[in-house]
């Protein structure tokens, strides 16, 4: 057996600029999304609540992007979406590192938002089409470890600049986002046409998609654990600076050594789970999420000298619950989409991630602000109901229930 064969990799012959683009991308996202609302509060002057309300009201103004990609992206193509996202986000974190003024600062997180939404709601359909015959869930795989990697050094940089202080650190990694996203662009437009470009179908309407009871379902349950997978970025660094006593660099650590498993992980669990119902996968992956949740929420009732290992030990729960999501809800997504429309599905699919986007700051400073450990257990109890709604789902849904990887 060939060694890419063996570790789970896909031929990816004459779309390196792809996977190029895609950890540069990442490595500005590690750098700056981990401080993002730390800059707000530290930079700007924003309250914390406030800050969180911002992101999350700039989301909500972006709600709407998955859908509209949904219905132009057998037209334009993901790859020209992609490009446009990328470029629009560089815009945005350009205003970042100028702009102090909160309304500058909420168009700057509004363009930046819709973009995210434009890129997540794209990019599985570029992926989907780069891939050779046979080989699309090992692009989701790779595409998420390039994903990873780049975040994870990325998320190393964050947690050296925190180590400065000042204001510093948090307008070099807004500079170094708004590069990165530049490009991450050019590369894509590298990108030849033979390997993107597909012949698209039109896929129907949307009140075709939103008659799929058990597509919709699982959609919901994603959120949730979605929802999880935002508290790497959103919640933890303000949960470690500001409920624990340890060292802020640690942040940048664990964020890096989650990504590491995500960035060498990914294809081997497609590899290792492909005998097994990706809805099974799903249900152990929320079951662990919940895990991390709970250790979290210990944390500020422990003795001091418990706090690094116990945050350790829930660091590697996130990460093992993170590679199974990862590699897993997007390959489940495209095999129970049909044919003709899995563009439109899996632009829809990434709801999932705009619900919790929406979600996440609002969550998690609303809630830390009553009581630090809250937000934890909230999140835990929302991770049960996601694996046990998926689990009803799998054995009451034909399609699931024969449904393999």
């Amino acid at each position: 057996m060939p060694a890419a064969a063996s570790l789970g990799l896909p031929n990816v012959r004459g779309r390196v600029p792809l996977l190029a683009g895609l950890a540069i991308d990442s490595f500005g996202g590690g750098c700056a999304g981990p401080l993002v609302l730390l800059f707000f509060n530290k930079v700007a002057g924003i309250p914390l609540g406030t800050a969180g309300v911002m992101l999350t009201v700039a989301t909500l103004f972006s709600i709407a992007a998955p859908a509209v990609v949904g219905q132009v992206i057998d037209r334009v193509g993901p790859r020209n979406l992609v490009v446009a996202a990328q470029f629009a986000q560089g815009l945005a974190f350009t205003g970042f590192f100028f702009g102090r003024s909160m309304w500058l600062l909420f168009l700057c997180a509004l363009v930046t938002t819709t973009g995210q939404r434009v890129f997540w709601s794209a990019i599985f359909s570029l992926l989907a089409d780069v891939a050779d015959e046979g080989e699309r869930d090992r692009w989701f795989g790779l595409g998420g470890m390039m994903q990873a990697g780049g975040f994870a050094l990325g998320a190393l940089v964050a947690g050296w600049l925190l180590a400065i202080g000042g204001d510093a650190p948090f307008l070099i990694a807004m500079a170094l986002n708004a590069v990165t996203f530049y490009l991450a662009g050019l590369l894509l437009l590298r990108l030849h046409p033979s390997h993107h470009q597909r012949t698209y179908q039109d896929s129907g309407p949307a009140p075709l998609l939103r008659k799929d009871k058990t597509f919709l379902a699982l959609i919901g349950a994603n959120t949730l654990l979605a929802l999880c997978t935002m508290m790497l970025g959103v919640g933890v660094p303000v949960y470690v600076a500001e409920a624990l006593t340890v060292p802020k660099w640690l942040i940048g650590v664990l964020i890096a050594a989650t990504s590491v498993v995500l960035a060498t992980g990914q294809t081997l669990v497609v590899r290792h789970t492909e005998r097994r119902r990706r809805t099974n996968v799903m249900v152990v992956a929320g079951i662990t999420y919940a895990v991390w949740a709970l250790l979290m929420a210990l944390q500020v009732h422990i003795a001091a000298g418990w706090v690094v290992p116990v945050l350790v030990l829930a660091t590697a729960c996130y990460a093992f619950a993170d590679v199974l999501h990862a590699a897993t809800n997007n390959a489940l997504s495209a095999a129970i989409s049909p044919t003709v429309g899995r563009g439109k599905y899996l632009s829809y699919w990434q709801y999932s991630f705009t619900f919790s986007s929406v979600l996440a700051p609002a969550f998690f400073a609303q809630l830390f602000e009553v009581r630090h450990e809250l937000p934890w257990m909230a999140l835990a109890a929302l991770a049960l109901i996601a694996s046990l709604t998926i689990y009803v789902l799998a054995r009451v849904a034909p399609r699931l229930s024969s449904e393999r990887i």
